[in-house]
Formats: structure tokens, sequence, C-alpha cells
């Protein structure tokens, strides 16, 4: 006999959990939420070219100068991130995003800021690689011993601070407080150098004709001295460099970009055929910043079959720990250790140079 109540019963069971379910699921899927996934992207080779037969165009193209053959991949790596400030993630995607290894799960202001549309963000990552494109091939170049002059001009001017209505856009600033600069980030240093409240005496050549401007410092936060103001370095290149990254934004791959220029540009094999992959910003003085996404980055490097990853100094906290399995993590703080790291890593011969995984 079979006993009809109890298989009433069960079945009543599985029809209230599955309304259970199917409830939790649409709550999951209907409610979104203020977060951002981080998650591996694909990796490119600066050394490679984009497209194929008669279309393909290199990453790294060189116009009035001899370029030498290259081996190995050179790679920068990105990340995906999911969500955006117009259309958060819903609470199925954070769930999903929270079990996958791989994965981050991070506050939306944390990858986007706030107050800021897509489109804005967008047109920000444009210009950020764009920049940082530009000072990559000018420390390249340097690099080999070509001289890259360069103007330190103001690009931004934030209104309330000190500068607004004292500067002008295009203003080439020459000296603080009488000590010539050659760098942007000189001329950042020598203002923040002080108490806000304090002055500071700007060189500037506006149309030709230089004068001297004196501001008072203001807060910048933190109690960073600052005018409010915005550098762009222009540089004059001895000859032309071009770099398509495709649709990739942002500043992050401008160390990978400032090597693969390195690499065309003088003789030898940079990487003695090996795969390199790395990450980090780089300034007009050569100086290697820290990113977002580091260890979605070394996945992606890793997944791509590289040997060795470049992180910046002041990403190490975040690596240490986190070295994928068959990754090196060496690292590097400016322009002349990312070229010792690769050609330590040709020669795999990489021992005593710094690593992040081993701290």
């Amino acid at each position: 006999m079979i006993d009809t109540r109890r298989v009433d019963d069960l079945a009543w069971r599985v029809m209230r959990w599955s309304m259970v379910l199917l409830c939790v699921s649409l709550v999951l899927a209907t409610i979104r939420v203020p977060y951002a996934i981080e998650a591996p992207g694909p990796v490119s080779d600066t050394l490679a070219s984009r497209g194929e037969g008669s279309a393909a165009q290199r990453v790294v193209d060189v116009e009035g100068h001899r370029t030498y053959p290259t081996s190995g991949h050179l790679y920068f790596t990105t990340v995906t991130v999911q969500g955006g400030p117009e259309e958060h993630i819903t609470l199925w995607e954070w769930v999903l995003g929270k079990v996958d290894r791989d994965a981050k799960v991070v506050p939306e202001q944390t990858v986007f800021g706030t107050g800021r549309s897509e489109e804005e963000i967008q047109q920000l990552n444009a210009a950020e690689m764009q920049g940082s494109q530009k000072s990559a091939i000018a420390v390249a170049l340097r690099s080999t011993g070509e001289d890259v002059p360069q103007d330190n001009v103001v690009a931004s001017i934030a209104g309330d601070l000190p500068a607004d209505g004292r500067l002008e856009l295009r203003d080439e600033v020459t000296a603080v407080d009488g000590v010539a600069t050659e760098h942007v980030s000189d001329v950042v240093s020598a203002i923040s150098d002080r108490e806000p409240g304090e002055d500071v005496r700007l060189t500037v050549r506006r149309k030709g004709a230089e004068r001297e401007i004196t501001l008072r410092t203001a807060d910048l936060g933190g109690g960073r001295a600052g005018v409010g103001v915005g550098l762009e370095p222009l540089f004059d290149y001895p000859y032309e460099v071009r770099i398509d990254a495709g649709e990739v934004g942002g500043p992050s791959a401008g160390t990978m970009f400032a090597l693969a220029v390195r690499d065309l540009v003088t003789p030898g094999e940079m990487t003695g055929g090996r795969s390199v992959a790395g990450t980090g910003t780089i300034d007009d003085s050569g100086q290697v910043g820290p990113i977002g996404g580091i260890r979605q980055k070394m996945i992606g490097a890793r997944d791509a079959g590289a040997q060795y990853f470049l992180a910046p100094t002041d990403n190490c906290d975040e690596v240490a720990g986190h070295v994928p399995d068959g990754l090196s993590v060496l690292e590097v703080d400016d322009f002349d250790a990312a070229v010792d790291a690769v050609e330590g890593a040709a020669k795999g011969e990489v021992g005593d140079l710094p690593s992040c995984g081993t701290r």
C-alpha cells in the first residue's frame, strides 16, 4: 500500500520550497546594488599587430627611425568590470561575484568615483590612455639617449581655488619659487612641499612672455597644499611613434607601452623570446605608479601563458600571497627597473631582482 498522505505531504513540501526558491531567485535577479565586479580581462601583446592580412596594424608603430626584429611577448593586462553608475549589478550577480575566486566585488565608487556619468567615465579613460601613451613614448625614447624636450602647460583650472582667475589655460609653468622644473612631477611636488596657506611663486610663460605669479596655496584634502591646476606635458618627439591600444582605456598600460617602444627602436630582442606581462602607469619622469585590479590582471597574465609579471611597487602589498602558480612577479618602481626586470627575465636570471611575491 502507498501512503497517499505522505506522498501528498512530500509533494506539498517540494512545491513550497520550489516557490521559496523561485521567489528568492526573482529577488536576487531584480534588486540592484551599487557594487562592481572586477574579473580577469584579455591581454594584448604590445609587440604584435592588431587585425589580419592587409588590414593588420602594429600596436606600436614607428616612422622616421630604424626598428629592429623582436620576439617573445610584452603583454599589457586588463580588468573586465561589470556594473556601473547607470546600471548597477543585480544581487544575484553580486552573489556570483563573491563565490568566484578569480573575481573581486568592490563598492562602485572605488572604480568609477562619484558624480560621473558613464559617458564622462569613458571620456576620462580615453584621455588617460592618450596621456599615458604620450608619456610612455617620451620615457622610452629618452632611455635610448634621444632628447625629448617638453613644456608643462596648464590643462585645467579648478574653480574657487587659488589658480582660478590668476592662471590661464596653456600657461607654461617653467619654475616654482625660482627653481626650474623639468617634469610635471617636479611642479607638483614643489607646490605641495609646504603647508596649506603658504605662498608659492610660479614662473609661467604666457604668449611668449614670462611672468611671475604668487598664489596662496589651499588645502586640497588631507593637508596637501595645492593651487587647483592640472598640468599636461607637451612633448617634442624626434620621430613619430603611434600606439593603437584598441578599445582599452585608462593609464595602466603605460609601462608596457614604454617597454615595447624601447624594444622596437633598439638592437636585440629584449624579452629573449619569453612572455612577459605587466601593468603600471608611467609619468613623464619615468616613475611607475599603482593601478587597480592587480590580482585579476595576474590571473589574466597566467592564463595567457606569461612567465613573468611586472607589478608596481605600490601594489606589492596586494600581490603578496596571491601570485598564481607558475608566475614570477617582479617589482618595479620606475622605467629603469622595468627594463632591468625584462632583461633579467630574458636570461632567466631574476633571483637578485626585487619580487613582490616574496614579501
